[in-house]
């Protein structure tokens, strides 16, 4: 049974999203370009067994990747070759590039979807920002691990990473690092 771990890239101010619910702010320094960072996502791609998304950020997500060159982002070669679910209710297909390639679509309960795909898993599962299901998975208490990637920059409005009503949840630090182009990478497992 895999972990589910979810990531967020964040402002230095606690956003995932702007007041728009833009990511513009994702490449206002470069940040996710850093070579360390990119070492950094392939050590914990090899703990992942599939990706799950939400409509939106598969979206996003599928106008990328399918066409990105391994040699222009080295993540691109797991992220096009891993499984990939889509929790949606409205999709009915969920294409990944030109090549014919689908994603499964999850209807229903996005929590239960999870813990029934978690339990069939080989691997962790990675939940990248989707931030309805990620807030629907947080109040359930069903995220093993939280991965922040804050970036040096303040946006000073947004979407936070975590729904409002969520409450107070201890968490335990499991990693911090710092990277030379001045992002952190922060990880942390629930308490």
């Amino acid at each position: 049974m895999g972990r589910i771990i979810v990531e967020q890239i964040v402002s230095a101010d606690g956003y995932a999203a702007g007041p728009d619910g833009g990511i513009g702010f994702f490449g206002s320094s470069g940040d996710l370009a850093d070579p360390e960072m990119e070492d950094e996502q392939m050590r914990m791609l090899d703990t992942v067994g599939a990706i799950v998304l939400g409509r939106t950020t598969y979206a996003m997500f599928e106008a990328y990747w399918p066409d990105t060159s391994p040699q222009a982002e080295r993540v691109a070669t797991p992220i096009n070759a891993l499984p990939k679910y889509v929790v949606s209710s409205t999709l009915t297909s969920a294409p990944w590039g030109s090549r014919g390639d689908q994603a499964r679509i999850l209807q229903g309960d996005g929590v239960a979807s999870l813990r029934a795909l978690r339990n069939h898993s080989a691997g962790d599962l990675i939940v990248w920002g989707s931030l309805t299901l990620t807030d629907a998975l947080l109040r359930a208490g069903e995220v093993d691990v939280l991965r922040l990637r804050m970036l040096p920059v303040l946006i000073g409005a947004g979407r936070s990473f975590a729904p409002p009503d969520l409450g107070q949840r201890p968490l335990i630090l499991d990693r911090a690092r710092t990277f030379a182009c001045g992002a952190q990478l922060l990880v942390w497992r629930f308490a």
